[in-house]
């Protein structure tokens, strides 16, 4: 799988994980209904099969898509909850991607 995929489907994947976390806590922080759980529910089926979509499906790949997850995490931080990150949060964020491409394109030796 090319890069720009697998960093497209972990973008999708960390949506989608989000998506699955934030509808639960509407209903427990903010009273809202218990069916924003269903929607929730098929976020997080869909975050699974959407990691389950990367042809060697590993702690790897999963060490990897955290550096993704924070950088997403960061933007709907920014877009839906409405703060904007810091420069420390960005710093964090630019640390973690540059681990996740340590990951990623540290060849293949010793599997």
């Amino acid at each position: 799988m090319d890069l720009l995929k697998t960093f497209s489907l972990f973008v999708l994947t960390a949506l989608a994980e989000i998506v699955g976390c934030y509808l639960p806590s509407l209903w427990l922080s903010q009273g809202r209904s218990a069916w924003w759980l269903l929607p929730g529910a098929a976020s997080l089926a869909l975050f699974a099969w959407l990691l389950s979509l990367h042809p060697a499906a590993s702690g790897r790949v999963y060490a990897a898509y955290g550096g993704v997850y924070i950088a997403v995490a960061l933007l709907w931080l920014w877009g839906v909850d409405g703060l904007k990150p810091r420069p420390s949060d960005w710093l964090g964020a630019g640390l973690a991607l540059a681990g996740m491409a340590v990951i990623v394109m540290g060849g293949r030796e010793g599997g």
